[in-house]
């Protein structure tokens, strides 16, 4: 790891690294991100860190400042909640280019116009400030396919094997999106793009660098489809030799999410509608139409599918040791058979709506003056 780290190096002086930190302000209270922040501490290849403040007061945003103080690097705090960036937000919403609801999404965005307007990196990284496992040796395998000039790799996703404390975790990548994509695939025949994203080990990973080229063309989605969009415009904008995937840690652990039953609003329940949603928007992008009947059996098929699955899941954890409850993976899988349906209604009964955010090109064009605006925002924040 060290080598590699010292290759990063030597690489940073002609091409500046960039670290975007999503966060919620109650994120600094867990023991995840102080363990993320000691360890960054030591990263000496990293040019700039952006941290995406949410959900933050003014005493919370100034905890923050004081709280990310020990990164040595040049650092700055987008503070989502305030009066500045708020103001530009409405700029742009008059225009309606601005995200339409708060989420991940909205907060990488507005990260990324950072970002851009610093104009002093060549290369961008992104990862999630929930990892109970975080070691910095994860942040040099994912930043090196896309940092070594002898590659030719635009966009690089990060996996991992999601097992920890002798449990097989992952329940939404095991139980929703991997049946699922084998369930498409026999519903609708020849559909490229879902096997472009079935070749991802982990396709809803919170991590992945690119090349400052690729963050001007992508347009994300403002909720739990993020990841899934990010693959999408990359495929749609580049070539397949342009795009790797990098096995980044050993061992991942982070934040688990309740399945929020009774309130489809919360918890895996708003993620798994959020993830269908964009994958179905994402194929009807493509050309496949849909209707209820569709839906229906796209439903059917998933279930039996996911049902499968459990059976090779539960082998694979007797195996190896690991404790897997049966009663709640089928659980998980009932729930994720009712996301379909729900997503599927959502799409057919508002098939305009748009949940991604307008390309950073495009909101340029549209403002020319719009990156120093936030530039201003944010360097006014953190003075």
């Amino acid at each position: 790891m060290e080598s590699l780290e010292e290759e990063l190096l030597d690489f940073s002086r002609t091409s500046p690294m960039t670290l975007i930190l999503p966060c919620l302000f109650s994120e600094l209270e867990g023991s995840a991100l102080a363990k993320i922040v000691d360890e960054l501490a030591q990263v000496k290849y990293l040019d700039q860190i952006i941290i995406g403040l949410d959900r933050a007061s003014e005493a919370q945003f100034e905890y923050a400042k004081k709280y990310f103080a020990r990164l040595p690097q040049n650092h700055k705090i987008l503070w989502n909640d305030g009066y500045r960036l708020q103001t530009v937000h409405q700029l742009l919403k008059k225009e309606r280019l601005a995200p339409s609801e708060r989420g991940k999404g909205y907060n990488v965005w507005y990260c990324m116009g950072y970002f851009l307007s610093c104009g002093t990196s060549q290369i961008l990284a992104l990862h999630d400030c929930d990892i109970l496992t975080y070691e910095k040796g994860l942040l040099a395998k994912l930043l090196y396919p896309v940092a070594n000039p002898t590659f030719e790799f635009k966009f690089c996703k990060g996996y991992y094997y999601r097992q920890a404390n002798n449990k097989l975790n992952g329940r939404v990548t095991r139980l929703l999106v991997s049946p699922l994509l084998r369930s498409l695939k026999k519903v609708v025949r020849d559909n490229t793009f879902l096997d472009y994203i079935d070749s991802f080990r982990y396709p809803l990973s919170g991590e992945f660098s690119m090349m400052v080229d690729v963050v001007n063309t992508i347009r994300i989605p403002y909720d739990w489809g993020l990841e899934v969009g990010v693959l999408y415009d990359v495929y749609r904008n580049y070539n397949l030799n342009k795009i790797c995937q990098a096995d980044i840690a050993n061992a991942y652990d982070h934040k688990h999410q309740d399945l929020s039953l009774e309130n489809r609003e919360q918890g895996l329940s708003k993620m798994s509608i959020d993830i269908c949603k964009a994958l179905f928007r994402k194929m009807a992008a493509s050309g496949q139409v849909f209707s209820q009947e569709i839906f229906r059996t796209i439903k059917a098929t998933y279930y039996r599918t996911a049902l499968d699955y459990i059976e090779r899941y539960h082998s694979d954890a007797i195996m190896n040791g690991l404790t897997l409850d049966r009663h709640n993976e089928e659980k998980a899988i009932e729930l994720f058979a009712q996301s379909i349906i729900l997503a599927g209604n959502a799409f057919l009964q508002n098939p305009h709506m748009t949940p991604v955010i307008p390309s950073w090109n495009r909101v340029m064009s549209a403002d020319s003056n719009i990156l120093q605006k936030i530039y201003d925002a944010v360097e006014a924040d953190n003075s």
